[in-house]
């Protein structure tokens, strides 16, 4: 076992409970004195955009928080870092329970759960510590590490649909004082727009006053596929995708002349047959 004491690392810290974050980062400082602590913040829009600015080595991400949570900012983060650079080692800090927490097991990311155990917290920062001491220098992140997130964002998605319920047919958009019944068929995609999310057809687009994160439960997995983590696009309106060299894809739509971007989490989708 590799000596935790020794190796030099940059971690961020993402907790909004204050007491939590400060407890977390002393008992780090006692586990691993060489970890340097150098953003320690208390929600997931602050991490993502200290991670990208400051580049970690390791993110120790709270799983519940306002706003964005752990999941969606690792989510952001992988979809924005920089393709020449080694993507951070994520451990999650979660409240779930032992059934939430087999998409964690599954997934592969290393987690801790609260209240955090000085035992199970010196083992995480063991398994950090050989993974960084294998790392030789910046790298692209590896896809594994994507297929990863990926598995868990998946998992946990799917945790979240109710079981049996049937997906949705049709889409009610309130225009005024009118009520209008959009079929799900016809829509190309849905664009998360702050609180709300535009809903976009051929003909038009309307806006419903939900998340992106509420409505994916509810739509055929098959059928809509996320092409980023602020986009569904129905699988049959993609005409073509178009692989650019940041690894990013762009895709066009039958029946739109509208472009969407895929981001590199979800290339997977667009492999040839």
């Amino acid at each position: 076992m590799h000596d935790i004491q020794a190796l030099h690392a940059t971690a961020l810290i993402a907790e909004d409970e204050s007491l939590l974050r400060s407890a977390l980062q002393a008992e780090l400082a006692r586990l691993w004195p060489a970890l340097e602590i150098i953003a320690s913040v208390g929600h997931g829009a602050a991490a993502v955009e200290q991670a990208l600015t400051l580049r970690p080595q390791v993110l120790f991400l709270d799983v519940r928080m306002p706003g964005m949570s752990g999941l969606e900012a690792a989510q952001a983060l992988a979809e924005d870092w920089p393709a020449d650079a080694a993507f951070p080692l994520i451990v999650f800090v979660t409240a779930y329970d032992q059934y939430a927490l087999q998409a964690f097991e599954h997934a592969a990311f290393d987690y801790v759960l609260k209240p955090v155990q000085a035992e199970r917290l010196a083992l995480s920062c063991s398994r950090l510590q050989a993974a960084l001491a294998a790392r030789h220098g910046p790298a692209p992140a590896p896809d594994e590490t994507f297929a990863r997130l990926r598995d868990l964002l998946t998992a946990t998605g799917a945790a979240a649909r109710s079981p049996g319920a049937r997906p949705l047919s049709v889409i009610r958009a309130g225009i005024g004082d009118a009520i209008h019944l959009v079929p799900v068929g016809d829509v190309l995609y849905f664009e998360a727009a702050d609180k709300y999310v535009r809903v976009v057809t051929a003909e038009r687009e309307y806006l419903i006053r939900t998340s992106l994160r509420e409505l994916l439960p509810q739509l055929d997995p098959d059928r809509f596929w996320q092409v980023h983590r602020g986009t569904l696009v129905r699988a049959d309106a993609i005409a073509t995708a178009t692989r650019e060299e940041t690894g990013k894809i762009t895709l066009t739509l039958r029946g739109s002349p509208d472009k969407l971007v895929a981001s590199r989490l979800y290339a997977h989708l667009f492999k040839a047959m």
